[in-house]
Parts: C-alpha cells; structure tokens; sequence
C-alpha cells in the first residue's frame, strides 16, 4: 500500500505549473571590496532553481588597481515572492574561499539591486536575468 502515496505525491509532483521552475543565464555588475583591494565585478552564471529556491555557479573578472582577477562562485537563494532573494554564496578567487550573505530587490522585471556582505568580502550592483 506504500506504492499509491509514492505514486500520488509523483502525479503532484509532475501537475506542478512550468512557472514554478526559474532557471536561466544571468549577467552581475557590481562594485565591492575583496581580497583586500577596492574593484568591479563583472560575471555570470546559469541559475537552477525550483518554487522560490536557486542555485546559481558562475564566474567572472574582479577588476582591481590595473589588475584582473578570475573568480568563481555558487549561490543558494530563496526568492520571497514579489519581493527580495535572500540566501548564502561561496566566491573563490585565487587562494581565498570567502563565504556571504546575499539580497536582492527587484528594481524592474529580471533588473534586480544585489548587495553581498561576508567575511573580508562586502559588493553592491546590479543582476540582469535568471
């Protein structure tokens, strides 16, 4: 009898609306101080998320003093419908693993203010798609 629980909460599971699924390719600008130095941010990433939760890798260039720097990152996110994202991320740039916090308020449709503040790490800008 532990198969038609199984086999309704699959049926549930598959009727759920497409519009409950977000995924997609996003792009972020933003300024922010990390491994030190004052700079800016340019990245992207793919978004993979289901009902409100995201996961999100992506990467990018940290411009700094005439100097570029390559990072990468992977953020867990909850987004409070029709209001902020909130959620954790984990950027790694060189030898520095740097956990944070991270917002986001929706400015227009796919526009979005982001600010992330951990340990050594702090930026504000702008996220553009997912």
């Amino acid at each position: 009898m532990k198969i038609i629980p199984a086999f309704a909460a699959a049926a549930l599971f598959a009727a759920l609306p497409a519009t409950a699924h977000a995924e997609g390719l996003g792009a972020e600008v933003g300024y922010g101080r990390a491994d030190g130095h004052w700079g800016t941010e340019i990245g992207a990433g793919y978004a993979l998320g289901f009902a409100g939760f995201q996961l999100t890798p992506g990467a990018g260039v940290y411009l700094r003093d005439g100097d570029t720097k390559l990072y990468g990152r992977v953020e867990a996110t909850y987004t409070i419908p029709l209001s902020a994202t909130i959620g954790a991320g984990v950027r790694v740039s060189g030898d520095n693993t740097r956990p944070y916090a991270t917002l986001a308020m929706p400015l227009f449709p796919k526009l979005r203010a982001k600010a992330n503040v951990g340990p050594k790490y702090y930026a504000v800008g702008l996220t553009l798609g997912y």
